[in-house]
């Protein structure tokens, strides 16, 4: 009973944006029964990949998402199962730095501090609450604003990037307002408001946003005024980061930003690929977004531009299912870009998106 309700408190702190968000459509009994067991031989695969120091990979952000993914999961794993539990979480705690950040370096700082901060929130273990404090205001301090020279009428303005490099970007920008709802950051603190701001101006809608290469499709993407795809399209996984941004800072979901958000997934609705995006690099980015945007926005089945009727959790599934290898792993089987060709990592995406399909 204690693991349930810490479970419970645990989802509650990190996902809820309105009521709506627990009226999901429900999955059917059988493939709920394979997204279990699919979970479940995800984690047994990053179990038997687990460093002798308790980390993956011996990276910080690797490790806080496996460890995520275990913590989250429909089994309420927590410290109480043992080293495969502390250890890695004591190779987080190692990382701590005087400035408040989880990082093994200063390079990625922020990226590695955000998921670190989601990680140790998901012990439910108050004695961390002094480092998750500190980590907090680090990433705080990374918000590009007024006091550092940058101006409200600045493109970066309410950015936070990888840390130490001066460029925000959204996924940086998505990960690190997670870490700071996940935390219970006061909503009147005015880093939520200036965020709000720079995720705007990496929305292709030019009624919101008043950057001049603006579009109005509604989608996002990965910086303003720039794609890693070519150009300052739209597409999949910064859609999804996009629309987390806006609810986790605080818009409302009948803001005319998140309609048109959501607008740009109905229009683009699809597991097959990483819509937006020719080589299909960063799909399983895209299917870890797509699992936490469609959670927090709550709707039980998306309907897309055709009308057809779409049950999230059980596309998501059968996408997930037949990509999954025999030893429990993920990989992006079309590109190795950004990391998609570790299988630590992607799996731990992987087990994380399923952790949301499962919860009802």
């Amino acid at each position: 009973m204690k693991r349930r309700s810490r479970l419970l408190g645990i989802v509650a702190g990190l996902w809820v944006i309105s009521a709506s968000a627990f009226a999901q459509a429900p999955i059917d009994a059988e493939l709920l029964e394979k997204a279990k067991r699919s979970a479940d031989a995800g984690l047994r695969f990053l179990r038997n990949q687990q460093q002798d120091d308790g980390s993956w990979m011996h990276s910080v952000g690797i490790t806080a998402l496996a460890t995520r993914a275990f913590l989250e999961n429909r089994r309420g794993y927590d410290e109480s199962d043992g080293a495969f539990i502390t250890r890695p979480i004591g190779f987080l705690l190692s990382h701590v730095n005087d400035n408040g950040s989880i990082s093994e370096s200063g390079q990625n700082s922020g990226y590695n501090t955000a998921v670190a901060l989601v990680a140790l929130q998901a012990t439910g273990n108050p004695k961390y609450e002094p480092i998750i404090k500190a980590a907090q205001r680090y990433l705080q301090s990374l918000q590009l604003e007024q006091s550092e020279g940058y101006e409200p009428d600045h493109k970066f303005y309410g950015g936070i990037g990888y840390g130490g490099d001066e460029r925000p970007d959204l996924s940086n920008q998505y990960l690190a307002l997670e870490g700071l709802r996940a935390t219970a950051l006061d909503p009147e603190d005015p880093v939520w408001q200036r965020a709000l701001v720079f995720v705007s101006r990496s929305q292709n809608r030019s009624e919101s946003n008043d950057q001049d290469w603006a579009a109005n499709d509604g989608g996002f993407t990965y910086m303003p005024g720039y794609s890693p795809h070519g150009g300052t399209g739209s597409y999949g996984g910064m859609t999804h980061a996009g629309l987390i941004g806006l609810l986790f800072a605080g818009a409302e979901k009948q803001d005319p930003r998140v309609l048109a958000a959501y607008d740009w997934i109905r229009n683009n609705y699809t597991l097959a690929n990483n819509p937006g995006v020719d080589n299909n690099s960063g799909l399983f980015y895209y299917y870890n977004a797509f699992a936490k945007a469609m959670y927090a926005y709550g709707e039980p089945l998306l309907v897309d531009s055709a009308g057809v009727k779409h049950n999230w959790r059980e596309d998501l599934t059968r996408q997930l299912l037949s990509m999954q290898a025999k030893d429990g792993s993920w990989v992006n089987p079309y590109s190795g870009r950004w990391w998609e060709d570790k299988p630590e990592l992607v799996t731990a995406w992987s087990v994380i998106a399923l952790n949301h399909v499962i919860r009802q």
